[in-house]
């Protein structure tokens, strides 16, 4: 093995991945060097040996360290006394024997102290918050809500917390137990054409634009699609009114709310104010890395000369996110109230754009340099890039995982739970260098260990159920680790076949899952059963060849047949299939279907739930296909008073996984 290599392998970066196909590929050396640079490695030939040594180092105590309780812990020191100041200050006393120090048993964050040198001790109980924990009788299932479609009167054409506000009643009126919701994420305010829920600047604030708020406008208001740009900037405009005109208990409450949140919210508030300025006068200067030198690190003296002089613009971004809080804490308030036991379930994306605030304010944290996508398989040939920027695992370690912790509990804040978007990022990701197409990329490692442990002390610090996107190439043993930590994997529909692709019965679904007529990125049932999503790839020409479209065409007219044959052996249907014209009783049949599983939860898309043709996102698709636009034909207080709604929902009631 050459000395790169070597490096790669300790630095985390498998330099051998192995395809869909079960075939073996060899990463280039130049995709080596610009991944372990990105971890903070030197990858010149010259450095490689020191790069190795440092690589290899497992001496000291890094800034925290995670235990499960019960259970000991490595540490890399001398054996001796150690000593731990818990959480409620009471003294844990102790010996480090072999570099193994015995449990401390009682879950949480404790100071440390081990010969001399500290850190922090992360006990993380047995597993997360279950679904159990949160709702003891019956199965639980809640509804799955692209927030931005949602309706209600003086919203200015987009969804807000106001109309899910609306919504949480009616659902919990037919039995929901919770709604999730698409990511809430902090945008770019000063550029609103950026909108998808999943490219955010931040994870670590709030999308300002969801903020309740009654800005009437009729002709926005009356769309089908979400105009973004415009809907945004009409919103920004009545928020920048609301706070030239704040009274003096709102100042009051906005004092407080930033000594709270501290430099997280001032971080993000600068960016944003800095952002404005550079973007607004030069688009070139929309990337903070192409910002002046002493602005392109927030710590930087110039940010803080800068934040001073601005401070009335700082002080409106930190207001806008107030608001947003509040917004979002009434939803999530009111759907326990209206009897929900998890409430609001958040969705946190896999990643942030580059040029963010995330980014910019977590640098040492971040891969920079790289983008997270998939390498070839079944679904791409050519593999994807998604371009959004990642934790780096070794930035984390030598940080104390802060940034991920603060991201965690702003998921959590206002939710009874939170679903991981591609939660296999948890174990390992494919990274991409600038520059570079998807398939010259390479796998980096991350210590689940320590992620798993991190987010059970964080799920039951905040009593929230925890889901993990497992769809795709699943790393031995994963699935295995989820269940073990109480995190419900995903199963989907359609993805539930055996190796001859024949649907298999709910009835061997997993448990530790939760059971879905489909996800954001895939066909509604309905407009499965009808070919919409095919009509969609035959107009912008995503199928390639005449020979493709004709073959997927085929493919479909076989799997309607495979599929009800599999609702009737499940019980979920009778007779003869309907015509792929009259796609109510398959969506009525597919719930019935999921609902037969042992999964300790289903989740509902609200498209499905109303069986609607139009999917919320077309992969392979940026301006071709409304993605991320599509609004709901009603208000949301009466989207599920149709009785033919209100019966596929009753179906999901009373069975117990």
């Amino acid at each position: 093995m050459s000395l790169l290599r070597e490096v790669a392998e300790a630095a985390g970066v498998t330099a051998r991945w192995r395809d869909a196909h079960g075939q073996w590929h060899e990463v280039a050396d130049d995709t080596l060097r610009a991944v372990i640079a990105a971890l903070g490695f030197a990858a010149r030939d010259q450095d490689l040996a020191a790069s190795l040594q440092q690589a290899n180092r497992r001496d000291g105590l890094l800034p925290l360290t995670t235990a499960r309780v019960g259970l000991p812990t490595l540490l890399h020191v001398e054996d001796g006394p150690a000593e731990a100041v818990l959480e409620d200050g009471t003294i844990w006393q102790g010996r480090v024997v072999d570099g193994f120090l015995s449990p401390v048993h009682q879950p949480g964050y404790h100071r440390l102290n081990v010969g001399g040198r500290q850190t922090v001790l992360g006990v993380a109980p047995p597993a997360c918050f279950s679904v159990r924990d949160a709702a003891p009788i019956g199965r639980p299932w809640a509804l799955a809500v692209q927030l931005y479609g949602l309706r209600r009167v003086h919203d200015g054409g987009l969804g807000d917390f106001g109309a899910l506000r609306d919504l949480v009643g009616p659902a919990a009126a037919r039995g929901a137990a919770g709604i999730a919701i698409s990511p809430v994420h902090a945008q770019f305010s000063a550029d609103p054409d950026r909108f998808s829920p999943y490219s955010p600047s931040s994870r670590l604030a709030l999308n300002v634009l969801h903020t309740t708020l009654d800005v009437p406008d009729p002709a926005l208001e009356a769309g089908d699609l979400v105009d973004w740009p415009r809907a945004g900037r009409l919103r920004l405009a009545a928020l920048r009114q609301r706070f030239d005109h704040a009274t003096a208990a709102e100042l009051k409450a906005l004092d407080a709310f930033r000594t709270l949140h501290g430099d997280a919210l001032e971080t993000h508030a600068r960016f944003e104010t800095l952002h404005a300025h550079f973007f607004g006068a030069d688009p070139g200067l929309w990337h903070w890395r192409r910002w002046p030198e002493g602005f392109r690190r927030p710590e930087n003296a110039a940010v803080s000369a800068f934040a001073g002089e601005h401070a009335h613009e700082v002080a409106l971004h930190a207001y806008m996110q107030m608001l947003a809080d509040q917004s979002l804490a009434s939803a999530h308030r009111a759907a326990r109230d209206a009897g929900m036991p998890i409430g609001l379930i958040a969705d946190l994306a896999v990643g942030a754009d580059s040029g963010g605030s995330q980014c910019w304010a977590r640098q040492d944290e971040t891969l920079l340099g790289l983008s997270v996508g998939a390498p070839p398989d079944l679904l791409s040939y050519t593999g994807q890039n998604w371009g959004l920027a990642a934790f780096s695992p070794r930035g984390l370690a030598l940080n104390g995982y802060g940034a991920f912790i603060e991201m965690l509990r702003t998921a959590m804040r206002h939710a009874g739970g939170v679903r991981i978007d591609h939660a296999l990022g948890l174990t390992r990701l494919w990274v991409v260098p600038d520059g570079a197409s998807p398939r010259e990329g390479a796998y980096i490692r991350f210590p689940l260990e320590d992620m798993l442990r991190l987010i059970a002390i964080e799920s039951h610090r905040m009593k929230a159920i925890v889901l993990g996107e497992d769809l795709g190439t699943v790393p031995e043993g994963f699935t295995e680790q989820l269940v073990a930590a109480n995190v419900l994997g995903m199963r989907v529909l359609w993805f539930e076949r055996d190796h001859a692709q024949h649907f298999i019965p709910p009835t061997a679904w997993s448990a530790n899952a939760a059971a879905m007529t489909g996800t954001h990125d895939l066909p509604t049932v309905a407009g499965w059963w009808a070919g919409r999503d095919l009509e969609w790839r035959h107009r912008l020409d995503l199928f390639g060849s005449v020979e493709n479209d004709h073959r997927e065409n085929a493919a479909r007219h076989t799997d309607r047949t495979a599929l009800w044959q599999a609702f009737r052996d499940s019980g979920a249907a009778t007779g003869d299939p309907p015509p792929p014209s009259t796609p109510d009783p398959v969506v009525d049949a597919a719930t019935r279907h999921v609902a037969c599983s042992p999964c300790g939860l289903v989740i509902m898309p609200l498209e499905d739930a109303l069986g609607v043709l139009d999917q919320p996102n077309l992969p392979g698709t940026l301006d071709t296909h409304p993605n991320w636009q599509r609004r709901h034909a009603g208000a949301a207080s009466a989207l599920l008073d149709d009785p033919v709604v209100t019966a596929r929902l009753h179906s999901l009631n009373g069975i117990t996984s």
